[in-house]
């Protein structure tokens, strides 16, 4: 949960609570950046706003719990609110608060947000356009951005239920993206995580006569002489086509493809795209061409139907394919998805005991592969300065979900966003240690 807030008091104090993942967090910038271009000031503590704007997440049910706590939190202590984000999609779950709260809206409804806070709030003084940075209002560091290349998703994953939420996708326009990232490249940005729904289907939905895809904007994106990593792709054939890009160092050698699972038949119960690829051969063949290559994903364990069997076949991968960084989930039905119905679902006793044993693989994997790291020399960039040291990233780990790089001496002159090469002198299961060189 990010509290926002860019001014001092003042009458109006609009707050902001912006509520799961990077793509909603973007919205939430452009939601803060409308609000400031239109002459409100935002509160720094929500608590203590006039009125909340709540961007909700409504993925998982613990999602949606959230999501409903703070909103009903928002409304006893505030008494105005405005539901936006995906849970806003969701109206049998958000119509108890239909007649209590200003005003409910999907995703990337922007327009609309603004619209009933003028409603609520008249302003009577122009726009401040002329007194904004360019790139708007940033709730990240200044030396990273993330930058939402399309909207929605055109999948039909059976645990999944984005598509109803965030609609088919609808890639945004080349020029549009370039624009934006040249603008946030220009006012200080040292790292663009590009991310959607599905990254790498980018462009598929433009006529046929455009052939803007995801290679494309890769190349153009790689002109800009900053660390560009691409989050949530499918591995599809384009994924291939990108990797000399990597080899030839215009982006980050850094893949965020969420496997989900291994065995074929858990994969077909789940209806995933890219089922029959073989992802091993993919897989030494991207790392032929890239020996450098950073590959994170995500998986389900305890999916309806899962067998012990289908379950040590994952281990098994995961040992053989050895990923760098994983994340794992426990299979939770998520209303109005089509997993939810069906057979042999698993008891929480089971799902509890591969989630351990699962996560005990990838630790042991991890670990391994980062003491080969020591004694290596490694570019990292800077996100945190204390008293203690400096907290980085290599290039293989994007913020908040990957690991660090921690340099405990010498970093006196060191400041937040530059990149320095370190040398690797430590390592844990999923951080390193080491000195600027």
């Amino acid at each position: 949960m990010k509290n926002i807030n860019q001014s001092p008091s003042s009458s109006p104090k609009i707050g902001l609570v912006s509520l799961g993942c990077p793509k909603a967090l973007v919205d939430s910038e452009k939601i803060l950046t409308s609000l400031t271009h239109n002459g409100y000031k935002i509160n720094k503590d929500h608590r203590n706003a006039d009125l909340v704007i709540v961007n909700t997440c409504g993925f998982i049910d613990s999602a949606k719990e959230e999501s409903i706590n703070t909103i009903s939190s928002a409304l006893n202590e505030n008494g105005k609110v405005i539901i936006t984000g995906c849970l806003g999609n969701d109206k049998a779950t958000i119509k108890k608060f239909n007649d209590k709260v200003l005003s409910i809206s999907g995703p990337s409804e922007i327009n609309k947000v603004l619209r009933t806070v003028q409603k609520s709030f008249p302003q009577q003084k122009k726009p401040i356009r002329n007194f904004l940075s360019p790139v708007g209002v940033k709730l990240t560091p200044k030396h990273y951005s993330y930058l939402k290349i399309s909207e929605g998703c055109n999948h039909k994953c059976k645990f999944c239920i984005i598509p109803s939420l965030r609609g088919k996708l609808k890639s945004y326009e080349m020029d549009d993206i370039i624009y934006e990232a040249k603008g946030l490249v220009n006012n200080g940005t040292k790292e663009l995580l590009v991310i959607s729904q599905d990254t790498s289907a980018f462009g598929i939905d433009f006529k046929k006569s455009n052939k803007t895809d995801i290679v494309e904007l890769c190349k153009l994106l790689g002109q800009l002489d900053v660390w560009v990593r691409l989050h949530y792709l499918y591995p599809y054939p384009n994924v291939t086509k990108i990797i000399p890009l990597m080899a030839d160092k215009k982006i980050l050698p850094y893949l965020d493809i969420p496997f989900q699972h291994s065995h074929p038949e858990v994969l077909k119960r789940m209806q995933r795209p890219a089922k029959k690829d073989n992802i091993s051969k993919l897989i030494e063949k991207w790392r032929q061409i890239t020996p450098e290559l950073t590959i994170r994903s995500t998986f389900i364990v305890g999916y309806p139907g899962e067998t012990e069997n289908e379950f040590q076949h994952l281990l098994d991968w995961l040992e053989e394919v050895q990923l760098d960084r994983v994340g794992c989930f426990k299979y939770e039905n998520v209303n109005g998805a089509k997993a939810n119905t069906l057979p042999n679902h698993l008891s929480e006793e089971v799902k509890e005991e591969r989630w351990n044993r699962f996560m005990m693989k990838a630790q042991d994997i991890s670990e391994k592969k980062l003491k080969k790291k020591i004694g290596t020399i490694q570019d990292v960039i800077i996100d945190e300065l204390d008293e203690e040291g400096a907290i980085c990233r290599t290039k293989g780990d994007a913020p908040q979900i990957d690991g660090n790089l921690f340099i405990d001496k010498d970093f006196e002159n060191l400041k937040q966003g530059q990149i320095v090469s370190v040398k690797v002198d430590e390592a844990s299961e999923y951080d390193l240690w080491g000195k600027v060189i």
